[in-house]
């Protein structure tokens, strides 16, 4: 019986210090490109911290899907079949032995973080003073957005998005996301280079883009 990748000490990832399984990483990237004709963008479907979390968790149910980085109930029961049902198979054919502990990554206080996140973005607070007021970098804050976002919650940002980019740039963003292929930032911000975006520019929209189209 083949144990779980997160077993070894090499390739370690997100979820505890566990490592990710990449050909079931591939194979579940494949699997969400083929549902791309369901939904106008692939990450809008599980983000890519959500898939890194099924190759490590491997999370043969429902219930267990919902333990990933960004799958709310919600989008498990909308779209977490299939990939469950990949997992499953993947884990008989290769005769992998999971983890006793079905464990999830572990988010300090993350239940208190999305209230507070909702509270200050409904009150408009500066993302700064948000960051600051919980000692995150802005890069941080964003990244718990978008995992907010990413599970189904609206996050409004607009007030903040206002500040950063005009109408016309983001229409532009929107515009990229709903047809591209990938979720990596890098390459959007390739791929938009004649605008010269920020990452941070991009990382906003997204989680706008999410809070819009993520259910």
């Amino acid at each position: 019986m083949r144990k779980a990748q997160g077993d070894d000490d090499e390739g370690k990832d997100a979820v505890g210090g566990a490592a990710t399984d990449q050909r079931l990483f591939d194979m579940l990237k494949e699997l969400r490109q083929r549902k791309q004709k369901e939904k106008p963008a692939t990450f809008v479907i599980f983000l890519e911290n959500s898939l890194l979390d099924m190759a490590i968790l491997y999370p043969t149910t429902l219930e267990e899907l919902e333990k990933c980085q960004g799958v709310s109930k919600g989008k498990a029961i909308k779209f977490g079949k299939t990939f469950v049902e990949l997992i499953a198979k993947y884990v008989e054919d290769n005769d992998i032995e999971r983890p006793d502990d079905f464990v999830m990554k572990s988010v300090i206080n993350k239940s208190g973080n999305k209230v507070y996140i909702i509270q200050q973005t409904d009150k408009k607070i500066p993302l700064e003073v948000i960051a600051k007021n919980k000692d995150w970098t802005i890069n941080e804050l964003l990244e718990e957005m978008e995992t907010i976002a990413a599970s189904g919650t609206k996050l409004n940002l607009s007030y903040a998005i206002d500040e950063m980019l005009d109408d016309d740039d983001q229409e532009e963003i929107i515009d990229y996301f709903k047809s591209c292929e990938t979720s990596s930032l890098e390459v959007a911000q390739s791929e938009l280079s004649e605008f010269d975006f920020s990452l941070e520019q991009l990382k906003i929209m997204r989680i706008k883009f999410l809070s819009q189209y993520g259910m």
